[in-house]
């Protein structure tokens, strides 16, 4: 998916429905540009088509959402709302407009009963639909931590906290970026030497100098800048424009700040990239930092890159905690440095055996290579915890394969469960609430208990917390004391 593509299309949809007044369901198209990108070959908001669409809603969607069928008017709402805006902006003709509509208005009654359909469900909707509908739309599942309270300066010690691994770009991808910062058109780098060492010794200056407001128009918070700076390198992960205005609101006493300007400063100096409502440091920012504190004798290790790494150790390195843009980065040139085939029996490999979460990790990878990894995929249809993956994974493209039997839709049930464990616990009410639309059925899970899965207490004690049915959650809390009994046997 081209992220950069789908992140300035909505920008610019939200923009559109402001100056309209017009209701912008954004998470929704987000949704639709991303399956179009994803599925379709859809590179641009000029690629959509009225049979885009019907791809989308009628193919797409019934197998992919997790949605119940009273829902498709508000997707067809959505969709309405973004052919306007594709039709005002220019990127469709009118009569390409009017024809979206005509479709649109087509697809609303069929898409009811494709969502009520279950013959139209992937096995992974039919199985992992518990987890929650954005478990389905990720590659892979990055463990996620509690974000610091950024007005909270650390301990200056580098012993107590020390720094985090982190990816940086190539040398020759920064100094490529360079001539884009627009800070150095008007205040350029010095001529002699190398221009990325230069560029070090500029964020130098912006963080231990006294630039009395130069950089962010006040000096109380330009006196900021450096646990401001030092918090994000920490993180890795760009966070909400809000936290860094509380950051700011702390150290500026009772002087309101202009936070949009304030980024827009930090931004034009080349350390700020701004995305939507989320800010972080810019790849020259990230650089320039880690130089900075090798500078000062503080140890800033570099992360390894889980391209040269084999299949554990991606595996093991994106269960560490990645930010979604550099796991999938990372997994793409994994798999571009080797045959489908080869990746696939690399992956599976170090799947069998292994947790549930780090299991899950590879089969997502897997699941993106295609049918040319037929056979050493299918080489491991006598790997119990890993067959019923690979029937689903046989049967989505088409390719001959055995049919589930009760027990093995039971193991991966749990299995699928069992990677939900961990978001479940960070977000006890998100999952409820998943579980109340999309939850399994009594039935399965009064004979869960009979199992044989490592996780299979914890998931059926996490059924017993989370489901909203006091009747079913009692069946789960039933089946996980049969579960404890008959592991002491």
């Amino acid at each position: 998916m081209s992220i950069e593509w789908v992140n300035q299309a909505i920008d610019d949809l939200r923009a559109w429905g402001r100056t309209r007044d017009v209701d912008v369901d954004a998470d929704e198209v987000r949704l639709l540009c991303d399956y179009a990108s994803d599925y379709l070959g859809v590179d641009e908001l000029g690629d959509f088509t009225p049979e885009t669409f019907d791809e989308l809603l009628l193919s797409i969607y019934p197998r992919k959402v997790i949605a119940p069928p009273e829902s498709a008017p508000e997707t067809i709402a959505a969709a309405r709302t973004f052919v306007d805006y594709l039709g005002e902006s220019g990127r469709a003709s009118a009569p390409s407009v009017a024809r979206m509509h005509e479709r649109l208005d087509d697809i609303e009654p069929r898409m009811v009963e494709a969502l009520a359909d279950p013959a139209n469900f992937g096995m992974a909707k039919s199985l992992f639909s518990s987890i929650g509908p954005e478990s389905l739309e990720q590659d892979v599942s990055i463990p996620a931590g509690e974000l610091p309270d950024l007005g909270e300066a650390p301990c200056d010690c580098p012993g107590c906290t020390p720094l985090p691994a982190v990816r940086l770009a190539e040398p020759d991808e920064l100094r490529a970026a360079l001539p884009a910062v627009p800070m150095l058109a008007a205040e350029p780098l010095d001529d002699d030497g190398d221009p990325l060492e230069a560029w070090g010794r500029r964020v130098a200056r912006l963080l231990d100098h006294d630039t009395g407001g130069a950089v962010t128009g006040s000096a109380e918070l330009d006196e900021g800048l450096y646990d401001l700076f030092d918090m994000l390198y920490r993180l890795q992960v760009r966070v909400p424009m809000s936290v860094i205005g509380d950051h700011f609101a702390e150290i500026s006493d009772e002087t309101p700040v202009d936070l949009p300007v304030v980024l827009d400063r930090l931004a034009w100096c080349g350390m700020i990239h701004v995305d939507g409502e989320t800010a972080g440091l810019t790849p020259l920012a990230l650089w320039g930092l880690r130089e900075h504190y090798l500078s000062l004798g503080v140890d800033a290790p570099r992360a390894p890159d889980l391209a040269e790494a084999d299949a554990l150790g991606l595996i093991e390195g994106l269960l560490e905690g990645v930010p979604t843009e550099l796991a999938e980065a990372d997994i793409s040139r994994w798999l571009a440095g080797r045959d489908p085939g080869e990746a696939a029996a690399e992956l599976l490999a170090a799947a069998s055996g292994a947790p549930a979460v780090a299991r899950g990790i590879a089969i997502t990878i897997v699941d993106r290579l295609g049918p040319e990894a037929e056979a050493q995929v299918r080489d491991r249809l006598g790997d119990d915890e890993l067959r019923p993956h690979v029937i689903h994974w046989l049967g989505a493209r088409g390719l001959p394969a055995p049919p589930l039997t009760q027990d093995e839709l039971l193991w991966v049930s749990v299995d699928m469960l069992a990677l939900a464990l961990p978001a479940a616990e960070e977000d006890p009410e998100n999952f409820a609430e998943n579980m109340a639309a999309s939850g399994p059925p009594a039935h399965v899970i009064e004979e869960m208990w009979r199992v044989d899965h490592p996780d299979v207490v914890d998931v059926l004690e996490l059924l017993g917390r989370s489901l909203p049915d006091r009747t079913v959650a009692k069946a789960a809390r039933k089946a996980a004391f049969k579960a404890r009994s008959r592991a002491i046997r």
